[in-house]
């Protein structure tokens, strides 16, 4: 009777964690979307990292 219990109460904690996991997979997603956008971002617009350029002929 206690195998009964416990494997009815397992099949209960699945459906809102099936239903969750898609959630998390757009959420990561979305967070290193913007990580890639904000990398780029400092990428092009930090000038400090590149020497200035001069002509020299």
């Amino acid at each position: 009777m206690a195998r009964d219990a416990t494997a009815t109460s397992v099949p209960a904690l699945r459906p809102w964690l099936v239903d969750l996991l898609p959630l998390l997979v757009v959420l990561l997603i979305a967070v290193h979307v913007l990580a890639l956008g904000y990398w780029i971002y400092r990428l092009a617009t930090d000038g400090s990292r590149q020497p200035a350029r001069s002509k020299k002929h």
